[in-house]
C-alpha cells in the first residue's frame, strides 16, 4: 500500500494542485527561439518557417517553467539592464584571470606557486537564478571552478592558487547580488 504524504509542501517555483500553464514565461521562450532558429536556419520558405513555429512551440511549452520564473514583465528590463551592465565587468574579470594564469604557467617557480585549494563558503544572496549567475561566474573566470552549489547558496569552488581563491566570494558576488535586486551584506 503506498501512503500518500500529508501537508508536504510542493517543489519550489510549482503551485499546489494542477501545474498551470504560463502564458508570459511562454512567449518570452517562444519569441527567443524563434529568433534563434530564424538567425541559424536561414531558411523561410512557408515548410521551414512552420516546422520552426512548431518546434519552437512544442519546446516552449515543455520548458518554459525552467527558463523564466516570472510570471509578469515587472522588473526584466532592469534586470537585463543591470545585467548587461555586468558583462564588461565580467568579461575584464576574465581577461585578467587569463594573463595571471598565463604568468603562473611561464613561470619558472610553477610548482611552488600553484596552491590547489577547495573553498567552502555561503552566499547571502536568496535569489536562484542570482546563485546560479554567481556559480557560472566563478566557473567562466580562468584558475576558478565552482564544484558545487547547494539551493541554500552552499558553495564548493576549486582555485589553482591563492591569488584566484583570495577574492571570493567578494566583488563578484556583490556585482551579481546587485544584478538581481538583492542586498548584500558582509
Amino acid at each position: 500500500m503506498i501512503r500518500k504524504r500529508q501537508n508536504t509542501p510542493p517543489p519550489p517555483g510549482r503551485s499546489p494542485g494542477k501545474n498551470r500553464f504560463k502564458r508570459v514565461p511562454f512567449v518570452i521562450t517562444f519569441v527567443v527561439m524563434m529568433f534563434t532558429w530564424l538567425a541559424l536556419s536561414g531558411k523561410f520558405d512557408l515548410f521551414h518557417l512552420s516546422l520552426g513555429v512548431l518546434s519552437c512551440a512544442i519546446v516552449s511549452f515543455i520548458s518554459s517553467d525552467l527558463l523564466i520564473t516570472a510570471t509578469s514583465f515587472k522588473g526584466i528590463p532592469t534586470l537585463w539592464f543591470r545585467f548587461f551592465l555586468y558583462l564588461p565587468w565580467l568579461v575584464k574579470e576574465i581577461l585578467l584571470a587569463n594573463l595571471h594564469l598565463l604568468k603562473l604557467v611561464f613561470s619558472r617557480d610553477l610548482e611552488e606557486k600553484i596552491n590547489p585549494q577547495i573553498i567552502d563558503f555561503r552566499s547571502k544572496m536568496k535569489d536562484q537564478m542570482g546563485l546560479v549567475t554567481f556559480a557560472n561566474s566563478i566557473t567562466l573566470t580562468p584558475g576558478t571552478i565552482t564544484v558545487s552549489l547547494s539551493t541554500y547558496g552552499d558553495y564548493v569552488v576549486h582555485a589553482i592558487d591563492d591569488a584566484s581563491a583570495e577574492p571570493l566570494p567578494g566583488e563578484m558576488e556583490r556585482r551579481v547580488a546587485h544584478v538581481f535586486g538583492g542586498s548584500h551584506h558582509e
